[in-house]
């Protein structure tokens, strides 16, 4: 998967990624280190992406 692929990511952390892009914006920072710190809030808070349940780490 090539960095910046988000193919790997269910459509809840994508919609999430997308609320905190927004509200990163609107406290001013550019488009593009919203989104790096949207992804980086969502990977920090879910472990990444897709996972199944069994086996599955817990925080």
């Amino acid at each position: 998967m090539p960095q910046g692929d988000k193919s790997a990511y269910t459509a809840k952390q994508k919609r999430k990624a997308e609320h905190i892009e927004e509200s990163y914006e609107k406290r001013g920072l550019s488009e593009g280190e919203a989104e790096r710190r949207a992804w980086a809030t969502v990977n920090k808070q879910d472990g990444g992406g897709k996972q199944s349940g069994s086996g599955r780490k817990t925080h």
